[in-house]
Formats: C-alpha cells, sequence, structure tokens
C-alpha cells in the first residue's frame, strides 16, 4: 500500500469514527439545557452527572472502535493539519460570534444566531481540513449555517438555542460520518486483529 493511501486511511480513521460525536453532541445539548436551568440541571450535581454519563459512553464507544478496527495513527502532517484546524476553531468561534452579535462596540449586531454560524463554518472548514467535505457534511452543516444566518433572531441572546442546534448538528452527521466509515474499512468482523496499532 502507498504511503499516500495510509494516510488517507488513517485521516479517515482519524475523521470518521462518527459515533463519537453522539455523546459530544449530547455534551452541547446537556450545556445548552444547563445554561437554561432545566428541571434538575439547575442543580450542579445534576449537570456533572450528566457530564459523567456523557464521558462514560464516550470511553464506551472509543473503546468499541479500538477493539474491533484497531488504531490508526495519523501521520506528522495529518497532525500539523489538524492543530492548525484548531487553531481556526478557536479564532473563528471567538472571532466570528464577537462580530456577528455581543455586546462589543465594534459588533456588527446582527439579528442572527451566531453560535450556530460560526460552528457550522467551523466544522466545514474542519472536514475540509480534514478529509475533505462529503455530501452529507455539507446538506448538515449548510443547514445548519443557513438556520443561524436567517435573520430572525432578534430580541434575547439565541447562543443556548444555537448550542442545542449545533448539538443535534452534530449527532446527525456522526451518526453519517460512522456508516461511511463501516463502509470504508468495513463491518467489525470483517477485522480479525485485537488492539492493532498502524501508525501511517
Amino acid at each position: 500500500m502507498q504511503r499516500r493511501q495510509l494516510e488517507t486511511a488513517a485521516a479517515n480513521y482519524s475523521y470518521l469514527r462518527g459515533l463519537l460525536f453522539v455523546p459530544v453532541g449530547g455534551l452541547c445539548i446537556l450545556a445548552a439545557l444547563g445554561n437554561w436551568q432545566v428541571g434538575p440541571l439547575r442543580h450542579t450535581w445534576a449537570f456533572l452527572l450528566g457530564l459523567g454519563a456523557i464521558g462514560l459512553v464516550y470511553l464506551t464507544i472509543s473503546r468499541y472502535y479500538n477493539e474491533h478496527y484497531g488504531r490508526l495513527t495519523p501521520s506528522t502532517r495529518q497532525q500539523v493539519r489538524a492543530a492548525v484546524a484548531v487553531a481556526l476553531a478557536v479564532g473563528l468561534m471567538l472571532g466570528g460570534a464577537l462580530l456577528l452579535r455581543s455586546r462589543a462596540e465594534w459588533s456588527l449586531d446582527l439579528p442572527v444566531n451566531a453560535v450556530a454560524v460560526c460552528f457550522a463554518l467551523l466544522m466545514l472548514v474542519s472536514y475540509a481540513i480534514g478529509v475533505g467535505l462529503k455530501a452529507h457534511h455539507a446538506i448538515v452543516w449548510g443547514a445548519l449555517l443557513v438556520a443561524g444566518a436567517l435573520p430572525v433572531w432578534n430580541g434575547a441572546d439565541p447562543s443556548n438555542i444555537g448550542l442545542l442546534l449545533a448539538g443535534v448538528a452534530i449527532m446527525v452527521s456522526g451518526v453519517f460520518d460512522h456508516r461511511l466509515f463501516v463502509q470504508t474499512f468495513g463491518p467489525p468482523h470483517a477485522l480479525d486483529y485485537e488492539n492493532g496499532d498502524v501508525a501511517a
């Protein structure tokens, strides 16, 4: 197998383990509900309990991928690209949200959902740099971008709704990523090795 093919496989493995995004989306939803202090989430202990449950689900899914598909380590070049994507993402989220809608004097103060818009752009950029945009990425994150950019978000700060929408989008995108992962690497029983480490 050519080095380029190995690097592509490692990138796909890193980005497309989509079931891991289900608890990540759950974390966004939990944060939004916690900010709204819905039901027992008005208590810190309830939020921490939910956080612990989400962490447990994440570790269980991670173990599933490792046991059934082994591990692939991205190349140094890919890790650098991922670090650049994270840096861009942080700048985009913070700067973009403040620019679009905030109390800062230089804010455009547009009637948009800055969290939804910035998060959608973040994910589109991240996938474009990482593995290239797939059809479902364009659909899911494009829909979130359009929903957030609609000039209907007047009144109170819509950040929590944006976080909630982002959580749902993360879950949906993750399910489709997992589907693509299985198409790329085959069903779990197709691999016989256990916890194999492969560096690309």
